[in-house]
């Protein structure tokens, strides 16, 4: 648009603006709170040189896309998070789930399990195997993985302060049914950082945990071509209160941490970039999402490149998993959960996700039941076979609002991050609590918005309906007797196994973590044993501490 073109467009901008008493209309605002427009023109995308900022799919700045077709060969990978009681009722589970259509696995453990705690310690009574499913012991990743194709299942492991140990069990009963580490494919959180921030599921110091994490990265780069030993967890942080922006900023910030240590440690960029991946949390503002994840997209290509020094492309790319956050769900009238969920999803697909875990509808009660999960998949499905949004790449790109927006975000993330960067990075600025506060300001303003109804939540604080406050669901129940057969199970294999062989291997693990080694091949060589999570979380917290949250004010 040269100059005329631009002065004659804002002319007859004001000229729309004074016939239609366009400031008489009422104002509206975005999710972070800033003014939104009533229309948007070219005005607001004057001077955007379009190959520049926004070209074409799978190319640079890949704003559009991490592939050229995006979901036209085929869609997004479609899985439902899931984990309860023991391996064995997991397994049931899983099986059921991929019979319905889920691609893959994603695993949720429960609370003992995440916090480094075999299932007889005290502190995990009355949560074994209750929100997530239960592992101890090489025998539960058996039993977890019976009768299930290792080979070509793409498994993901939702875990960070003992993810090492669970990585560990994953390659030893691969190698136990004769694959090598190189054929087993998945994903694994291993983003401890976002632990200390929000859900507070941590066990070592943050210099310990940071050392396990590129530990786990070495390992991956040298023999799991096919396994993301990343997956950072931005979800974690939103769903604690972070703002979408925060989110992106924080989850960027957490990586840059884990990638200059992986690079101290001697790996080059490009030998581990390309298996990095995120989990983002989605709300229902379905252009800002997108837009977010477009802007965030063309910030993550342009800090691989630019500032790390990327050559491969595929080192660029921003793949990430996204659901509908849990925060965004609600007890009171449980079936718009399904509105609200299938309004996430397709903002998620309209931003570009190369996976969806999509919650059901309830879940704000308790883990889903099986008539829920498969609706939540179908959910996903009838989107990827009904709806057309598959037919072609980026349907958003070039709308007036859907840029200013992306750039609008991309600026805004880019000034978090800047200010972690000056706090000295993501260790320091959690060690401070700034990222802390953040969230929390940020937790309480949304919870005010919603509480004087600036905040529109549809069954809640606008068209409230007194008679669905008691819904009629079949919810899941927890099988008490699971904690029971757990801890059975548990005790049987320490009175079957070698106890030479589990202090053989958990000496080594001292050894090797006093002379600054990978601590990988020795946790095989103990999970192999069969040592339990907890004992070798023991040992690892005598190694490298525990963590003092800061007092944030």
């Amino acid at each position: 648009m040269n100059q005329e073109e631009q002065k004659g467009l804002e002319t007859a901008l004001k000229q729309w603006e004074r016939d239609c008493q366009v400031q008489q209309l009422p104002s509206m605002d975005s999710d972070l709170g800033e003014p939104v427009k009533v229309v948007y023109t070219p005005l607001d995308t004057a001077g955007q040189d379009y190959l520049e900022k926004i070209g074409f799919p799978g190319q640079y700045p890949f704003t559009r896309g991490v592939y050229p077709a995006m979901y036209r060969v085929r869609p997004w990978a479609m899985r439902l998070y899931s984990g309860f009681g023991t391996a064995e009722d997991t397994n049931k589970r899983w099986k059921f789930l991929l019979e319905q259509g889920n691609h893959g696995v994603a695993c949720a453990f429960d609370l003992p399990t995440q916090m480094g705690l075999d299932s007889d310690h005290p502190l995990a009574e009355d949560e074994v195997g209750r929100l997530g499913v239960s592992i101890d012991t090489l025998a539960d990743m058996e039993f977890l993985y019976e009768g299930l194709p290792m080979e070509t299942l793409i498994s993901s492991f939702n875990i960070n302060a003992p993810a090492a140990v669970i990585l560990a069990m994953y390659v030893a009963v691969g190698r136990k049914r004769g694959l090598s580490p190189e054929k087993l494919g998945g994903t694994l959180s291993n983003d401890m950082l976002c632990e200390y921030v929000s859900r507070g599921m941590w066990v070592l110091g943050v210099e310990g945990a940071l050392k396990l994490t590129v530990d786990i990265v070495e390992f991956c780069a040298r023999h799991m071509p096919k396994f993301y030993p990343f997956n950072i967890r931005g979800i974690i942080m939103r769903e604690a209160g972070a703002s979408m922006v925060q989110e992106a900023a924080f989850a960027f910030a957490n990586a840059l941490a884990y990638i200059n240590k992986a690079l101290e440690r001697g790996l080059h960029i490009d030998q581990f970039a390309p298996r990095i991946s995120f989990f983002f949390s989605t709300g229902t503002q379905v252009f800002e999402e997108a837009a977010r994840y477009r802007a965030a997209r063309r910030l993550w290509a342009r800090l691989m490149k630019e500032q790390l020094g990327a050559q491969k492309p595929a080192s660029m790319l921003l793949r990430f998993t996204g659901t509908v956050g849990g925060s965004f769900y609600r007890a009171q009238e449980p079936m718009n959960n399904l509105i609200r969920g299938a309004y996430g999803l397709l903002a998620n697909i309209l931003g570009g996700a190369q996976g969806m875990l999509h919650p059901a509808l309830d879940e704000p009660f308790a883990i889903p039941t099986e008539e829920t999960a498969r609706l939540a998949l179908r959910t996903q499905q009838i989107c990827a076979y009904e709806t057309g949004v598959r037919k072609t790449a980026d349907p958003l790109g070039g709308s007036y609002f859907v840029e200013a927006l992306t750039d609008e975000l991309e600026a805004k993330i880019q000034e978090v991050m800047n200010h972690v960067e000056d706090l000295g990075g993501a260790a320091s600025a959690i060690e401070s609590g700034f990222m802390q506060k953040a969230i929390a300001d940020e937790a309480y303003r949304m919870a005010r918005e919603e509480k004087d109804g600036t905040r529109v939540v549809v069954g809640v604080n606008k068209f409230a309906d007194a008679s669905q406050e008691r819904p009629n669901l079949q919810v899941h129940r927890y099988n008490t007797a699971a904690a029971d057969k757990q801890v059975n199970r548990l005790r049987e294999v320490r009175s079957q196994r070698s106890g030479q062989a589990v202090r053989v291997a958990l000496d080594r693990i001292r050894r090797e973590a006093d002379a600054g080694q990978n601590l990988l091949p020795a946790l095989v060589e103990a999970v192999s044993a069969y040592a339990s999570l907890g004992e070798i979380m023991v040992v690892l917290r005598d190694l490298y501490g525990d963590y003092k949250e800061p007092v944030v004010i």
